[in-house]
């Protein structure tokens, strides 16, 4: 991974995904002391992606799609993942 799990989460949605719009956000501060948490953070991330891949895909396609893309992340110390994946077509 590069030196964060932010930026690794940010590479790995651009390089798999040609997203017209991205936007990762380390949440982990909000969830300090909650189940998960972890002092050093990288924890908890917010993901709002626009992109063409998720056309024709229903909402649980795209959430699996994204979250089979973050599998590694998920071994590495992601616990939780609030995310918005629309297409372009959907706003961005």
């Amino acid at each position: 991974m590069t030196a964060t799990l932010r930026d690794w989460i940010d590479s790995r949605l651009s390089a798999e995904l040609a997203p017209a719009a991205l936007e990762v956000i380390d949440e982990s501060h909000l969830h300090a002391g909650h189940a998960g948490a972890r002092a050093d953070g990288e924890t908890h991330f917010r993901v709002n992606v626009v992109s063409s891949a998720f056309e024709g895909k229903s909402r649980v396609e795209r959430h699996r799609l994204v979250n089979g893309l973050l599998d590694e992340a998920f071994r590495r110390g992601l616990h939780a993942l609030a995310l918005r994946a629309r297409t372009p077509g959907e706003g961005g």
